[in-house]
C-alpha cells in the first residue's frame, strides 16, 4: 500500500507542478497582457494572449507524439522525467521574457517561443501521466488512482490562484501589471527542478517491465497506432465535450467572471479558488465509484448535464452579482464537469494495448485538446467582441452533445486487462476483462 501511494504521489506531483505553469499562464494574462503588445481594447490584449495560449495547445499534438513515443519504447519514467524539464525551460522564458517598451514585439516571441516548449511539455505529461498512474494501480482501483491526475493538474491551478489572492494583497494593482506577474513563473520553474530531482528515483510500472519493450521495434509507432484508429477516433470523439466544459470552468471562468459579469478581479479569482478546491475534492470520490459501477454511467451523466445546463448556468452566471450566486453556479458547473474529468484518463489507457498505450492516449487526446480545449477561450473571447457571447454556450453544450452520443455507444473499459503487450500483429478489439477486485 505504500508503494501505491509513493506511485500516485510522484506521478501525480509532478503533474501538479506543469499544470501550475499551464494554468498561471491563463490566470494572470489580465495583467500581464498590457505588457506584450501596444496600448489599445482591453478585449482585444487579452485576445492576443489567447491566442498566444492558444498555440501552445496546438504543440500538444506534437508533444503527444513525441513523447508518446519515448512513453512507450523507453518507459513511462523517461517520458515523466523530460517533460518537466521542459515545463521548466519554458517557464524561466516567461519570468524573464522582455515586456513590449523594451524590445517590442520580441517579447512576445519569447512569450510565444514559451508556449511552444509548454505545448510540448503538457502534450507528453498528460498520457505519460495517466498511463503511469493507471498501470500502477490494481484493476479494481484504476478509477481512484487515476482520478489523482485531475486532482494534481487542480492542485497546480489552486496553487496559481491561491499566489493570485496573496500577491492582489500585497501588491499594489500598479506593482502586479509592471512585475509581479513574473513571481508565478519563477516559482514554477523551481517547483519543476524539485520535481524533476524526485521523478529520477521513481519506480516504473509492472505492466510496463513486463511488456517486453525490447522487442518490438514498432512500440510507440504511428504504424503500430493506426492498427488501433477506432480507438484513437474515440478518444479524439470522447475528449470533445469534456475538454471544452473544462477550460470554460477553470481557466476561462476567473476572466468571465471579471470581464463579463462585472465582479472585481479579488472576488472572480475567490470565487474560482473555492470551486475548484471542492472540485479537486470530488474527483477521487467519482473516481472510486466508476471502480464498482463503472465508467460509462459517469461520462454520460457529464455529457446530459453539460449538453443541457451550460447556457442557462452560463446566463445565470453572467448575473450573478455577488460572491455566494456565482460560487454556487460554478459549482454546479464543475461538479457536473466532474463525470468526465475523474475517469477520462483511465478511460483512454484502458482502451490500448501496453505498446502503443502512452501514444495512443497522448496523440489522439492532443489533437482534441488543440481542436476544442486550447481554442475555448480565444472561441469565447470572440463570441463577446462580436457581440453575440451568448453563442459560447450553445458551442460548449453542442460539443457535450456530440461527446454523449459517444458515450452511449462506446464500450465499458473499467474490467479491462493492461497487460496485454499489443506485439506487431495483434488486432484491435475487445480487451481481455479481469474480475474487479
Amino acid at each position: 500500500m505504500e508503494q501505491h501511494w509513493k506511485k500516485i504521489w510522484i506521478g501525480s506531483a509532478g503533474n501538479m507542478v506543469e499544470w501550475f505553469d499551464w494554468f498561471v499562464y491563463a490566470s494572470f494574462a489580465t495583467y500581464f497582457a498590457g505588457s506584450f503588445f501596444p496600448a489599445g481594447n482591453d478585449t482585444a490584449k487579452l485576445m492576443n494572449t489567447a491566442g498566444i495560449f492558444a498555440v501552445g495547445f496546438f504543440m500538444r499534438p506534437v508533444g503527444g507524439w513525441l513523447l508518446g513515443r519515448v512513453g512507450d519504447r523507453r518507459g513511462r519514467k523517461a517520458a515523466l522525467t523530460l517533460t518537466v524539464t521542459l515545463m521548466s525551460a519554458s517557464a524561466v522564458l516567461i519570468a524573464v521574457a522582455p515586456t513590449y517598451g523594451v524590445a517590442g514585439y520580441g517579447g512576445a516571441f519569447v512569450l510565444l517561443v514559451a508556449r511552444l516548449l509548454q505545448g510540448l511539455s503538457v502534450g507528453g505529461e498528460y498520457a505519460a501521466s495517466a498511463t503511469y498512474l493507471t498501470e500502477a494501480s490494481a484493476p479494481g482501483r484504476r478509477g481512484f488512482a487515476s482520478s489523482f491526475q485531475y486532482v494534481s493538474m487542480t492542485a497546480g491551478q489552486l496553487l496559481g490562484l491561491g499566489l493570485l489572492i496573496v500577491l492582489q494583497h500585497t501588491l499594489t494593482s500598479a506593482e502586479l501589471h509592471d512585475w509581479g506577474w513574473r513571481i508565478p513563473f519563477v516559482v514554477g520553474a523551481l517547483g519543476a527542478a524539485v520535481i524533476f530531482y524526485l521523478r529520477r528515483s521513481m519506480l516504473e510500472t509492472d505492466a510496463y517491465e513486463a511488456s517486453g519493450a525490447e522487442a518490438d521495434e514498432e512500440r510507440g509507432t504511428i504504424r503500430a497506432l493506426l492498427r488501433h484508429k477506432r480507438e484513437a477516433l474515440l478518444v479524439i470523439a470522447l475528449t470533445m465535450g469534456g475538454t471544452v466544459a473544462y477550460y470554460t470552468y477553470t481557466t476561462y471562468l476567473t476572466k468571465y467572471l471579471s470581464n463579463s459579469a462585472g465582479l472585481p478581479k479579488q472576488t472572480a479569482t475567490l470565487v474560482s479558488f473555492c470551486a475548484l478546491l471542492v472540485f479537486a475534492c470530488l474527483q477521487p470520490l467519482a473516481g472510486a465509484l466508476s471502480d464498482r459501477i463503472g465508467r460509462r454511467p459517469l461520462l454520460i451523466t457529464f455529457a446530459v448535464g453539460a449538453t443541457f445546463l451550460t447556457v442557462p448556468i452560463m446566463a445565470m452566471l453572467r448575473h450573478a452579482g455577488s460572491f455566494w450566486p456565482a460560487l454556487g453556479l460554478s459549482l454546479l458547473a464543475l461538479v457536473v464537469v466532474t463525470g468526465y474529468t475523474s475517469i477520462n484518463a483511465c478511460v483512454k489507457a484502458e482502451l490500448f494495448p501496453t505498446g502503443v498505450r502512452s501514444l495512443g492516449v497522448a496523440l489522439p487526446y492532443a489533437i482534441a485538446n488543440a481542436l476544442f480545449g486550447g481554442t475555448a477561450e480565444y472561441v469565447a473571447l470572440w463570441f463577446k467582441n462580436s457581440g453575440r457571447e451568448s453563442g459560447f454556450s450553445w458551442y460548449v453544450a453542442g460539443c457535450a452533445a456530440v461527446s454523449l452520443v459517444v458515450y452511449l455507444t462506446m464500450r465499458e473499459t473499467r474490467d479491462t486487462d493492461l497487460t496485454r503487450v499489443g506485439r506487431r500483429g495483434e488486432e484491435a478489439g475487445e480487451p481481455t476483462r479481469v474480475p474487479a477486485s
